[in-house]
């Protein structure tokens, strides 16, 4: 993954068998899927810090990123 994302962000592909790469790659194609992440912090899709969570946006330019 070139970019890093918050080590709280979650998804539903992170609970199948698959590396951390390709639980959050973009598909494309027949194999594209609408994705859903959530803030496991808050445990809502919203997070700490009132901001919407998603893996274009979870990064250390929030602060309530983490590594």
């Amino acid at each position: 993954m070139s970019q890093t994302i918050c080590k709280h962000l979650r998804t539903k592909r992170i609970y199948i068998d698959a590396t951390p790469e390709e639980a959050f790659a973009d598909k494309n194609g027949a194999e594209a899927s609408p994705c859903h992440f959530w803030c496991n912090l808050t445990q809502t899709v919203v997070g700490a810090d009132d901001r919407p969570a998603h893996k274009a946006t979870c990064n250390a330019s929030r602060r309530c990123f983490e590594e």
